[in-house]
């Protein structure tokens, strides 16, 4: 099997496991992070209702002039940052947090760990 095809399945089945046991709801919505070699995304999301209540990326406009390489760990220090920010702002103080099926390390920890320093608690 191609390595990178194992890397993708694996991920995916780390995907669906945590899929299982993490709900957003309106109280505590689910924050999903997702990332590509070049961005990384994430989103607040309500599951009971459906919606995205809020959303950041290394392509928002208010990063992305700011940013030379946008796949790196200060990029995603500054996504956390701005996806806190936009909770604040919408009184949303508490979500569950879903890594996506990506390993708890790097660019995904680099964003954690900015939104719970901006005081977004999970």
């Amino acid at each position: 099997m191609d390595p990178s095809k194992a890397k993708y399945l694996a991920r995916h089945k780390r995907q669906k496991r945590v899929r299982k046991k993490i709900v957003g709801t309106k109280e505590r919505p689910r924050l999903s992070v997702f990332k590509s070699l070049k961005h990384i995304y994430a989103q607040v999301i309500d599951d009971e209702a459906g919606n995205t209540l809020i959303a950041a990326s290394t392509q928002s406009p208010e990063l992305k002039d700011n940013l030379s390489i946008r796949g790196n760990i200060g990029a995603a220090e500054q996504v956390g940052t701005l996806i806190a920010r936009r909770a604040k702002e919408n009184q949303i103080e508490s979500v569950v947090f879903d890594r996506g099926g990506n390993l708890y390390h790097g660019r995904v920890k680099a964003l954690a760990d900015a939104a719970r320093e901006e005081g977004l608690r999970f």
